[in-house]
């Protein structure tokens, strides 16, 4: 069975290309009927963040992805663990490092190194002035057992690193470069585990892919220079390595790492700006990936069948913030108008517009005035709250139309308060048949009613149709406007 994991490090919230990763490892996963691992891996405890684990899982779940196996909450929001093969938290896996690797002691693949971080420094600094490569230059590698043991017995601090071969090549198949090849001689002996008892990532993915039973690793190209090290440890235990897959950088539009500096980067971020995880989802999806034809539109499920490898780019992919508005955008249109005005409400109570007494209907057809307009929801209560104001607040210079004078446009708008204080029936559509009626009926210019009658209902240059926000705001508060702004106008 197929079996892809997401092993992400507690250091803050869900990075845009971390969810990537997980998406395109879960969208691996279920196309072929496997499993999807979440794994923590948490051994560099300088860096940890308290409530990053939670802060993952609920990112992940909120972007559709579903965990088979590994960390997850509970319905009350605890960390839980699921499946045979844990735990799935590194730090609570130290046993198992320590019982590995004493193996690979034992074998002579790995040995002790006692080296301090001043002569680690002045090593680096010579081969940096001489301009050769850095890294480890083997000083420990030959040690007698006897120096080793006499070393450690006298307490002195140190790392077990890893015996690379110094001769020959590593080669792998990688699933979205090809054929990836590199000389063991240029990849130095890496630490695999540190002074402090807790493996290295280099050490510990290895050993936890494999007692895991994974069979894709799926990550970001950063580590494809790393992969010879893994490659070489399956060797050296004497097992089979899973299936590579290195995903390109996510840049920014100026093709800069997508980092914080250049803005919002954590899922986190883009769901508290108003984003849909149906649009993210299916935006970032296509950051590598693409089906092969003109297809923009996939729901998770869709994308679970047409997801694979063989359409993945090996070039940097541009997170650009205007095709995501788009996203949004299309996903929004095609939602139920209470589906909207449901997730419209928390932004307009936040903002202070409504409370939880809140009309549904009428709010329904509030939040629809916006609907065809906006791209995130966090715009709804600056484009929506003259909607909810007492009293309208602008230039009373505004009301008037173009070419026409204050008179004129005063005089406009205490013909349409005479005319709509006696209307009947107060619906949108009725409204605009009657009023387009009475304004060619008395041959009036169509600007010189509506944009006066706008304006006075908005207090906007740019805002709907005089029509949609009347059958809103309803007779009364239309009435009370329109009298404002004949007030105004004295």
């Amino acid at each position: 069975m197929i079996k892809t994991r997401f092993a992400p490090s507690p250091t803050g919230f869900l990075h845009v290309g971390s969810l990537r990763t997980a998406l395109y490892a879960y969208l691996y996963a279920k196309k072929h009927n496997g499993s999807f691992v979440l794994r923590v891996e948490d051994t560099d405890r300088a860096r940890l963040v308290e409530g990053s684990i939670e802060a993952m899982v609920k990112s992940l779940a909120w972007g559709g992805i579903e965990i088979d196996e590994g960390v997850t909450l509970d319905p009350l929001g605890n960390t839980v663990q699921l499946g045979d093969h844990g735990p799935y938290i590194q730090s609570e896996r130290l046993p198992i490092y320590k019982e590995n690797m004493d193996v690979l002691l034992e074998k002579g693949h790995a040995y002790h190194c006692f080296c301090g971080k001043e002569r680690l420094d002045e090593v680096r600094k010579m081969q940096e002035l001489n301009k050769m490569p850095t890294g480890y230059d083997g000083h420990c590698r030959e040690l007698s057992k006897e120096e080793v043991d006499a070393k450690i017995a006298a307490g002195e601090s140190h790392v077990i690193r890893l015996k690379m071969p110094k001769e020959g090549v590593t080669k792998f198949t990688d699933m979205v470069r090809g054929e990836v090849e590199f000389k063991n001689e240029l990849i130095d002996d890496q630490v695999l585990m540190k002074s402090d008892g807790f493996p290295t990532y280099h050490f510990a993915v290895v050993v936890d892919d494999h007692l895991m039973e994974i069979t894709h690793v799926i990550r970001g190209e950063e580590w494809i220079s790393s992969t010879p090290k893994h490659i070489m440890l399956y060797e050296m235990f004497g097992w089979e390595a899973p299936q590579f897959a290195h995903l390109s950088l996510l840049v920014n539009e100026q093709k800069a790492k997508l980092s914080k500096r250049h803005g919002d980067v954590a899922v986190e971020d883009f769901k508290e700006k108003g984003y849909l995880p149906e649009a993210l989802v299916n935006f970032i999806s296509f950051l590598g990936w693409n089906p092969g034809d003109d297809r923009e539109i996939f729901s998770l499920a869709e994308l679970e069948k047409e997801f694979d490898f063989d359409k993945v780019a090996k070039s940097a992919a541009v997170f650009n913030r205007e095709k995501l508005a788009w996203y949004n955008k299309q996903y929004i249109k095609g939602m139920s108008n209470i589906d909207f005005a449901r997730h419209s409400l928390p932004y307009l109570k936040n903002a202070g517009l409504v409370g939880d007494d809140v009309d549904m209907e009428w709010l329904e057809s509030v939040v629809a005035l916006e609907k065809e307009r906006m791209e995130v929801f966090t715009e709804l209560p600056e484009s929506l709250g003259y909607i909810f104001a007492t009293e309208l607040e602008y230039d009373p210079e505004l009301i008037i139309w173009k070419k026409a004078t204050k008179e004129e446009s005063k005089e406009k708008l205490e013909f349409l308060y005479e005319f709509l204080k006696n209307f009947a029936f107060w619906k949108q559509e009725v409204l605009e048949d009657e009023m387009k009626k009475w304004i060619q009926n008395n041959n009036f210019g169509v600007g010189d009613v509506l944009w006066p009658m706008r304006t006075a209902l908005s207090g906007r240059k740019n805002s709907p149709s005089p029509f949609e926000i009347a059958g809103v705001l309803g007779q009364e508060e239309t009435l009370k406007r329109i009298k404002k702004g004949i007030e105004g106008l004295v």
